[in-house]
């Protein structure tokens, strides 16, 4: 029986790191620009930006084939180191590995496990609580003094839609366990029968702030996400490029493009994931 090119060839582990390397840097582009709300938007934008990601379906498709990618391309890459120092089992008499490559293609599968490390740690306290924990649900207040009113912002049918946001309100202390319950994110009527009718959201907003704000940890949460990303930074200076080189682009006329672009995504794009921790941590 053939051997399978996909498992046993190391040129087809190449592409393969190539093709789910460049999808995970479209990943991380489109991760960036909802994140990036936490700056320049609304508390009520990034929640919505964080339940249309876990509610709508073509996303959920995309998130699947997000968590193969990283799977696959976090064994593949260690596939390949352990390949190459089979195909090497004996170190040259004089190695400087320095002169011949950067420090980041020399430490790509090192880099890569620390990436590894934080990306499962970050979903761990993010993730996994938007995805399995019970949320506070959005609020906001209304009104002055006595006429102060503390309500859920809602996607469905509320009791208004006037106010500082777009969403509908449904106020707190209508929530009183008999005729309106609320189960997840979802508000349901239960006189006479169960059925719901809106959807909060789910304050992601406010836990991100928390977690980056909390007197005890959240120097710390900071300075090892701003640490994580001076290492994603690394990885892609190295494998941005290299993953076109993997695929067999090798033209003079595109060969600079893409080591420019190649070089501008690996800074701007932990830089930008980097500065908003810093802001969030320093905001108050």
């Amino acid at each position: 029986m053939a051997k399978s090119a996909l498992l046993k060839s190391s040129i087809g582990k190449k592409y393969w790191m190539a093709l789910t390397g460049l999808f995970l840097c479209l990943f991380l582009a489109g991760h960036l620009a909802g994140n990036l709300q936490l700056i320049f938007g609304t508390p009520l934008q990034f929640n919505e930006y964080a339940l249309f990601m876990t509610t709508n379906p073509a996303v959920k498709l995309l998130s699947y084939l997000t968590y193969i990618s990283i799977l696959f391309h976090a064994v593949d890459g260690i596939l390949l180191t352990i390949q190459n120092k089979k195909a090497r089992p004996v170190g040259y008499a004089k190695n400087n590995a320095a002169a011949n490559s950067g420090f980041a293609s020399r430490n790509m599968a090192v880099l890569g496990t620390l990436i590894l490390f934080f990306i499962a740690t970050h979903m761990v306290n993010f993730w996994a609580k938007m995805h399995f924990t019970q949320l506070p649900l959005q609020t906001v207040s209304i009104g002055e003094g006595d006429q102060k009113s503390e309500l859920y912002i809602t996607s469905g049918w509320g009791i208004s839609n006037s106010g500082p946001y777009s969403g509908k309100f449904i106020p707190v202390q209508a929530i009183d366990g008999k005729d309106i319950v609320i189960e997840g994110n979802g508000f349901y009527t239960t006189n006479p029968i169960k059925v719901k009718f809106a959807e909060g959201y789910k304050d992601l907003h406010k836990i991100t702030f928390a977690f980056f704000q909390d007197p005890k940890t959240g120097l710390i949460a900071t300075v090892g996400y701003v640490l994580a990303m001076i290492v994603l930074g690394f990885h892609l200076w190295h494998g941005f490029q290299s993953a076109f080189q993997s695929l067999g682009v090798n033209s003079p006329k595109l060969n600079s493009t893409i080591r420019f672009a190649g070089k501008a995504f690996a800074v701007i794009v932990p830089l930008l994931f980097a500065i908003i921790p810093i802001y969030i941590h320093f905001t108050k």
